[in-house]
C-alpha cells in the first residue's frame, strides 16, 4: 500500500504539467485576449476622441512600437512553448505573475479571497456531512414510511433548485421584506469596529443564506448515496446472519452494515475538497462574496490569465490530493481492500 501511495504522489506532478500546459495553450489560442481587448479599447478612445493612426495600410489605434511593447508585457511576443516554460520556471521559484486587472502578484490577489473561500467550503463541508449522514440511516431504517416519504420530497426539491435561483428568492424574502438577514457581503463594513461576540454575529447573519445555497445541492447526493447502500448491506445474508445470532439490530446497522455502506461516501468525499476553494461564482455574485468563484469568472472575462492559471493550478492540486485522500479513506473504512 504505501509503494501504491508513492506511486500516486509521484504522478502529481507530470498531471499538473499536462493540464496547465493545456489550459496555458487555450489562453494563447482563443481569441479576444488582453492584447485585442487593449488594442479595441485604444482604438474606441481614438475613435471617440477623432484620432486615427495608419499602420500597415489599416486604421489602428496603436503604433508598431506600441504593440511590441503590448505583446511583450502581456507575453505574447514568444512562442507558446517557450512561454510557458518562462511560467513554469517562476512557479517553481513560487512566482505566479502579475495580475492582469489588479496589477499585483497572483498569490496576493488569491491569498486576499482565500480565507473567505476556505470558511464556506469548510463549514459546508462539516455540516453536510453531520447532517446528509444521520438522515441517510434513519431514511434507511425508515423506508417508505412518512418520515422517508417527507423527508425525501424536500431533497429533491432542493436539489431542483438551482443554488443562484434560491439565493435570488432568499435575499427577495429575507432580506428585502422581512429584513431578517444583511444583503449581500461577507461581513459588514463596521466588523472591525465590533466586539468579538459582535463579530460572531456578524459573520452567522451573513452566512446563513448564502450556506443555505450551498448545502441544498450537496444534500440529496449524500443523504441518497448512503441511504441505498445502508438498504443493500442490511439485505445483505451476513447481516440476517448477525441478527439470527443474537445480534441487536442497532449494533448490526452501527457497528456491520453503516461501516461498508461509508465505502461511497469516502470515494466521494475527496472530490469535495476542491469546494474548499472553487465555491460557486453565481452564489457568490448574488450575495456579493468577493471569493475564489466570483475572482475565477472575473478572471476569465477579463482575460486575466495569470490569476486563471493560479487558479487553475491550485484546484488542480487540491483535486489530486483528494482522490488520495479518497483512497486513504477507503482503506480505513473497509480493511479488505489493499492497493498495489
Amino acid at each position: 500500500m504505501r509503494d501504491y501511495f508513492i506511486r500516486r504522489f509521484l504522478l502529481i506532478p507530470p498531471t499538473l504539467l499536462g493540464v496547465t500546459i493545456i489550459v496555458f495553450a487555450i489562453t494563447r489560442l482563443v481569441p479576444g485576449g488582453p492584447l485585442e481587448r487593449a488594442i479595441m479599447e485604444s482604438q474606441q478612445f481614438n475613435a471617440s476622441s477623432g484620432v486615427s493612426t495608419q499602420v500597415a495600410g489599416a486604421d489602428m489605434a496603436l503604433s508598431e512600437a506600441q504593440l511590441n511593447k503590448l505583446k511583450e508585457y502581456y507575453g505574447f511576443d514568444k512562442p507558446i512553448l517557450v512561454s510557458y516554460v518562462e511560467w513554469l520556471g517562476k512557479v517553481v521559484q513560487g512566482d505566479l505573475g502579475n495580475s492582469y486587472r489588479y496589477n499585483e502578484p497572483v498569490w496576493d490577489v488569491i491569498s486576499d479571497r482565500f480565507p473567505v473561500s476556505m470558511y464556506y467550503g469548510i463549514v459546508t463541508l462539516i455540516l453536510t456531512y453531520i447532517v446528509c449522514i444521520p438522515l441517510g440511516v434513519l431514511k434507511a431504517i425508515k423506508h417508505r414510511t412518512i418520515v422517508d416519504n417527507v423527508s425525501s420530497i424536500l431533497i429533491f426539491v432542493g436539489y431542483a433548485i438551482p443554488g443562484y435561483a434560491l439565493g435570488s428568492l432568499l435575499l427577495l424574502f429575507f432580506s428585502v421584506r422581512l429584513e431578517w438577514f444583511p444583503m449581500g457581503g461577507f461581513v459588514s463594513f463596521s466588523f472591525y469596529e465590533m466586539s468579538a461576540w459582535g463579530k460572531f454575529v456578524d459573520l452567522v447573519n451573513h452566512s446563513v443564506l448564502p450556506l443555505i445555497c450551498y448545502l441544498v445541492g450537496s444534500f440529496a447526493l449524500v443523504t441518497l448515496l448512503l441511504k441505498n447502500h445502508l438498504m443493500d448491506n442490511l439485505a445483505s445474508d451476513y447481516i440476517r446472519t448477525a441478527i439470527a445470532k443474537g445480534v441487536s439490530f442497532r449494533k448490526a446497522v452501527t457497528g456491520h452494515a453503516m461501516r461498508n455502506s461509508l465505502i461511497p461516501i469516502a470515494t466521494t468525499f475527496g472530490q469535495n475538497i476542491v469546494l474548499l476553494v472553487s465555491g460557486s461564482f453565481l452564489i457568490e455574485s448574488i450575495f456579493d462574496i468577493d471569493g475564489f468563484g466570483l475572482l475565477g469568472l472575473t478572471a476569465i472575462l477579463d482575460r486575466d490569465y495569470p490569476v486563471v492559471m493560479g487558479i487553475v493550478l491550485l484546484a488542480s492540486f487540491l483535486l489530486l490530493i483528494g482522490n488520495i485522500i479518497s483512497d486513504i479513506l477507503v482503506a480505513l473504512v473497509d480493511p479488505r481492500i489493499r492497493f498495489n
